[in-house]
């Protein structure tokens, strides 16, 4: 298995809209063959002081792959260099760790 983690930093005011095209594209990506798990995720409110915020402009992407076949079917798949190219101009930094289950 291989989780992600995909931090991404949208330009000041653009989570929003970046959200609303990834949420977009979530269910097409769920039917992919392997995925196991694929959603964003952002600061929870409220929340105990132990916390670090990632911020207003900032969400996470968790995913869970069956394999790194997976992964790399998922990564070059046709909705996601659409969905790629709709955000571009939105992102200001973008952050993958590709982990294994340790």
């Amino acid at each position: 298995m291989i989780h992600v983690i995909a931090i991404i930093t949208a330009k000041p005011g653009k989570r929003d809209a970046i959200l609303q095209d990834f949420r977009a594209n979530v269910p097409v990506v769920r039917a992919e063959k392997g995925c196991i798990e694929y959603g964003p995720a952002i600061d929870a409110d409220p929340a105990p002081q132990m916390q670090t915020k990632l911020g207003a402009d900032t969400f996470v992407v968790v995913e869970k792959w069956e394999s790194m076949d997976a992964l790399k079917a998922h990564a070059a798949a046709p909705h996601m260099a659409a969905y790629a190219a709709k955000v571009k101009e939105m992102i200001a930094n973008r952050v993958i760790h590709l982990l294994s289950p340790a």
